[in-house]
Parts: C-alpha cells; sequence; structure tokens
C-alpha cells in the first residue's frame, strides 16, 4: 500500500476533441501539451494528471478511449452481481455505474462524468494509473515482466488494473481499511507450483487472494458481491479456508458455504 504523490502535475494539455453523442469531450495521456477550447474547457487551464486527463463531458451514448478510461475507473460499481463491460461504449450500465461512483464520493449522483467525477478520480489514482491503495507488485508475486499466462502479457496487466479498481470500490465500502492482497497473477508454471485449478482466473490477470486484514474472509466475500467480481470462493469452499479469492472474467461462480455465499 501507498499514497499518493503530492499535488497533481501542473501542465497544459494537448488532444484532438472527440465528439460523444452530441457533447465534447478530450482526454489525453501526455501532460505536455494544451487541449483544443470547447464548451466545457474555455477558461483557466486545467491541472493535468500524471496518469490520464480528461475533459468536457461523458455522458451515456458517448464512445471511445474516454470513455474505456473511465469505465475501469468505475468498474467496482456495477450493481450486485454484475460486471460492467471495458469497451469504450457508455451506455445503461456504464451510466449507472457512474451513478453509483458519484453517489458513494457524495458527489452529485446523475451519471454523466465531468469535472468533479474526474477530479475525484484523479485523487484516487497514481501516475501509473494504479488505484493509490493497491500496486502492480501487490497483483503479481509471480514474476516481473506479467509473461506466460493463459493470455498476453499486456492483456494480464490491464486486467490486474482492472481488478484493483474493483478491490479500490469494496475498499471504500468497508470503510477504507485496507485490504491485504496475498497475490494475483500467475503464469502457467507458477499456478502449477502452487496446485492452481488448470482453468484459473489467476493466469488471465483477472483474480486476487485476499487475506483477512481487519475485515475477515467472510465480509470480504459478501462485500465482493457489489464489486464487479463474478468469481467468488471462500470459507468452506475447498482450498479456501485461509483466504477470499475474487475475480473477475465471463461466467459467475460464488461459493463460500461458512459465509452464507
Amino acid at each position: 500500500m501507498r499514497s499518493r504523490p503530492v499535488g497533481f502535475l501542473l501542465s497544459t494539455l494537448a488532444g484532438a476533441a472527440l465528439a460523444f453523442g452530441g457533447t465534447t469531450a478530450t482526454a489525453s495521456a501526455n501532460p505536455s501539451s494544451a487541449p483544443a477550447p470547447d464548451s466545457a474547457t474555455v477558461g483557466p487551464a486545467r491541472a493535468a494528471d500524471g496518469c490520464y486527463t480528461w475533459s468536457g463531458t461523458l455522458r451515456e451514448g458517448s464512445s471511445g478511449e474516454a470513455v474505456r478510461q473511465l469505465q475501469i475507473r468505475v468498474a467496482g460499481y456495477p450493481g450486485t452481481g454484475n460486471q460492467i463491460a471495458i469497451d469504450g461504449a457508455f451506455g445503461p450500465a456504464t451510466k449507472a455505474a457512474v451513478t453509483r461512483f458519484q453517489a458513494a464520493y457524495g458527489l452529485a449522483a446523475d451519471g454523466i462524468a465531468g469535472p468533479a467525477t474526474f477530479n475525484k478520480i484523479y485523487q484516487l489514482q497514481d501516475d501509473d494509473c494504479t488505484p493509490v491503495n493497491f500496486t502492480y507488485a501487490e497483483l503479481n508475486r509471480c514474476n516481473s515482466d506479467w509473461s506466460g499466462g493463459k493470455v498476453s502479457a499486456a492483456t494480464a496487466r490491464a486486467n490486474a488494473l482492472v481488478t484493483m479498481w474493483k478491490l479500490q470500490a469494496m475498499r471504500h465500502a468497508m470503510g477504507d481499511r485496507p485490504i491485504t492482497v496475498n497475490g494475483g497473477f500467475r503464469s502457467v508454471s507458477c499456478n502449477s507450483a502452487v496446485g492452481g485449478a488448470a482453468n484459473s482466473r489467476h493466469m488471465y490477470g483477472h483474480a486476487a487472494d485476499l487475506g483477512a486484514g481487519s475485515q475477515g474472509f467472510c465480509a470480504l466475500a459478501q462485500a465482493a458481491r457489489n464489486h464487479g467480481f463474478t468469481e467468488i470462493l471462500g470459507p468452506g469452499y475447498p482450498g479456501h479456508n485461509d483466504h477470499t479469492h475474487v475475480a473477475g472474467g465471463s461466467g459467475r461462480f460464488w461459493s463460500a458455504p461458512s459465509c452464507g455465499i
């Protein structure tokens, strides 16, 4: 765990305007150039975030990379038992997730992502795009380059980033108490060495194994149902009495009988 670097990088941004359903938004991962003026950016220069910077407004009907980046950050707010697609299309499920994110942080909960929503995200992310309370190192105790899994190294790392944002949402919902991550991504060889299932979602970067921490295994398993985890295994499920396993990915399988799941 670590804290966010002090302050945002102050700079101007450049980028092409992206027209989204009658609304204009620009976004840039390069904090060194200046945005084209539009109705949402005229005025004082914006603060640029070290990871990714949005401008303008995103709403239902918007599409593109700016939406995809937003979906990663609100992936932990899909509603109980659900998971939102990270596909760059701002549909009803993304609107609902944005609304829940806004409500969780005391913002106007209208499902429209504008400056207030983006500023909250900036507060929650570090310059490598991970949420402030989780790190890539925690999600990969197997190797340094994310290789050897069932997907490419880049895909495994990208999946782990979504997992971290889900954990960040879960952490906030549980009173912002630290969540202990014992491991995440595994290569095929690492998975075999620990006796993992042949189809383990760890090999895709989707999964994390959680320690009891101050919450306890059952509280973690129960909370995970609300934050986009389609696989939850915990106490009472064979081999999971000493940790809670959470994962994204297709299908849904929850089993923690000792926790009422």
